[in-house]
């Protein structure tokens, strides 16, 4: 696939632990994502709790990166976050497949593209919710599932923006 194929194609991944209560956020969310007519180039994943595998796939030319994760804030639980990470910070990562944040991720993705010569996507957005419980336990709580469609529309606004055509300048 060439560069000029590759530009303005967005992944949306949804990242969580089903086994975690609140943590299956990012899953459950691109469950209900993928229900919508998304525009073309745009890529939904359930990556669950597979983060190595979520940094090699981010290394595939992507310009836009969405990752849906329950994201401990502080705040009230169900609050959803849009947290756009301007620059990919390279740190050495601590490779857990199975608690990779998306920290840890990026930060991974750092080294990998390094050694693989992969292509970083330009842009990185995570749209999290505040969690109520991280507890064992299948199924959100009522806060985080009434978050579900606040989330959706988060990242539907984000798909707007990053596969909205570009516009040759006006000349006269």
């Amino acid at each position: 696939m060439s560069e000029h194929e590759r530009a303005g194609r967005v992944l949306v991944a949804g990242l969580g632990n089903l086994f975690l209560s609140d943590d299956a956020f990012g899953v459950e969310a691109v469950r209900r994502l993928a229900r919508h007519e998304l525009p073309p180039g745009v890529e939904v994943v359930d990556i669950g709790v597979r983060g190595v595998h979520l940094a090699y796939q981010l290394l595939d030319g992507y310009d836009t990166v969405v990752l849906l994760d329950a994201t401990a804030q502080g705040g009230v639980p169900g609050t959803v976050y849009l947290v756009d990470h301007a620059e990919i910070v390279a740190d050495a990562a601590v490779i857990d497949g199975h608690r990779m944040t998306p920290d840890a991720v990026l930060a991974l993705l750092g080294t990998l593209s390094v050694g693989t010569g992969g292509s970083r996507p330009h842009r990185v957005v995570v749209v999290g919710c505040e969690p109520a419980s991280l507890e064992e336990g299948i199924g959100l709580s009522e806060p985080v599932a009434a978050s579900l469609d606040e989330a959706v529309a988060v990242v539907l606004r984000v798909l707007d923006e990053a596969t909205a055509p570009a516009h040759p300048p006006i000349t006269t």
